[in-house]
């Protein structure tokens, strides 16, 4: 099985240890983000799509051809243009049932392997007051309704974070663009293919996620904790 892991961006937020570094290869808790994340991916997975853009060479460099007995391919991207025109860049190289996550976040190997168990999954997680992403929406019946991009005062939100269990027929769907903005959605895109499938909504155990400078010492705090024997 293949995973797909977005890894272009400019981390422009992690200004200035992103000046000089791409933001997936931050080193927190003695790796840097992409080894965090490919280290915990399940066996099942042999074959990692890395989406690369701003000072990508420097992660082709560290991890070659293969990391832990997992192949890596290197697809560029040379324009940002949202999360869905940076996984369609993979899009002749998917050959069957596959994942796809975030480059700069760090998640959990139950959650993963909870998300692989359905042919259509996305990870999501409650978060309570004032936050700020794509925040899913979901019909009565409990099927996908709308992930909504944007700032939420709700109490409860349940927050898209950035991992899908895909199958190739993704692709057969007109990509969405975002309002106001030259980005194309790979969360909303997937909520037009709910429209035809059932994708489950995994509740995430587990989740971090570096947006700023000042995010990496309190990162490393809880990786700290949690490598603890």
């Amino acid at each position: 099985m293949q995973a797909v892991i977005l890894a272009a961006g400019r981390g422009v937020r992690m200004r200035p240890l992103t000046y000089d570094i791409p933001k997936p290869m931050l080193r927190v808790a003695g790796k840097n983000l992409l080894e965090h994340k490919i280290d915990i991916l399940p066996e099942s997975i042999d074959e990692v799509i890395l989406i690369i853009g701003y000072l990508g060479e420097q992660i082709r460099n560290h991890f070659g051809n293969e990391y832990r007995g997992k192949k890596i391919i290197y697809v560029k991207q040379d324009k940002l243009l949202g999360t869905g025109k940076a996984l369609w860049l993979a899009r002749d190289l998917i050959k069957g049932k596959f994942i796809s996550l975030m480059g700069d976040d760090i998640y959990a190997r139950e959650d993963i392997e909870a998300c692989l168990a359905n042919d259509w999954a996305i990870l999501a997680q409650h978060v309570h007051g004032k936050t700020r992403g794509g925040r899913i929406k979901l019909r009565p019946d409990g099927h996908l309704d709308e992930i909504v991009e944007g700032t939420h005062e709700h109490n409860d939100n349940l927050m898209n974070v950035g991992l899908f269990v895909l199958q190739p027929e993704i692709f057969n769907y007109d990509l969405v663009k975002l309002p106001d903005k030259e980005e194309w959605g790979l969360p909303q895109t997937i909520v037009k293919a709910a429209q035809d499938y059932d994708i489950k909504i995994i509740p995430a155990t587990f989740w971090l996620q570096l947006t700023d400078a000042s995010d990496v010492q309190r990162v490393e705090k809880i990786l700290q904790i949690r490598q603890k024997p």
